[in-house]
């Protein structure tokens, strides 16, 4: 079963900016993904989600998560996260994870995959990952939806992530009570 077969038949989108193929993918996302459900009230009904990944940015050609970027709201939820799209995950695919609640970053690996882990607080992932591709929202405007992720995907890589060897230990231990800074009306 493919990634996106597994995420729609399995109700994993919420809040999706884009889902479906682009001219260099033959699936991409973004939105936020399902890590744990909500309850179920009738077979048509649900709540919303109790644990979810934000910030989704996903791009594969294959069966697998060829790239991943993400923001989670606090590094409690990677193992979570990790259970249910370990079989999506592979060594050769790039996994980049904005987390909301540690200080510091740097490049794990966790049952064979790697992961590189920084800290989010004001920023978005979207922005993140343009800093890192050397793009600017400027290199963008004019671009759709399509076109936007497979010139980021692209750039990113070609990308060098230069970061710190760490185990997922070192990363948990950066782990603060803070979390990301919310800015305007909430």
């Amino acid at each position: 079963m493919s990634i996106q077969t597994y995420i729609a038949e399995n109700k994993l989108e919420w809040m999706i900016v884009f889902n479906g193929s682009t001219d260099a993918y033959q699936y991409a996302y973004r939105g936020c993904l399902v890590i744990t459900e909500g309850k179920v009230i009738t077979p048509d009904k649900s709540l919303p989600p109790k644990e979810i990944v934000k910030q989704v940015l996903l791009a594969t050609n294959s069966d697998s998560i060829d790239f991943m970027a993400l923001e989670l709201p606090t590094i409690n939820l990677f193992e979570g996260f990790f259970a249910k799209y370990q079989p999506y995950l592979t060594p050769e695919g790039q996994y980049l994870l904005f987390i909301s609640d540690i200080n510091g970053k740097g490049k794990f690996m966790y049952e064979g995959i790697t992961f590189y882990a920084y800290a989010l607080d004001e920023s978005s992932v979207w922005n993140e990952v343009l800093d890192y591709a050397d793009l600017s929202k400027g290199d963008l405007k004019k671009m759709s939806d399509k076109e936007k992720i497979d010139t980021v995907c692209k750039e990113m890589k070609r990308t060098k992530l230069r970061i710190t060897d760490k185990t997922y230990e070192e990363i948990k231990a950066t782990q603060t009570a803070q979390g990301k800074l919310s800015f305007g009306a909430v």
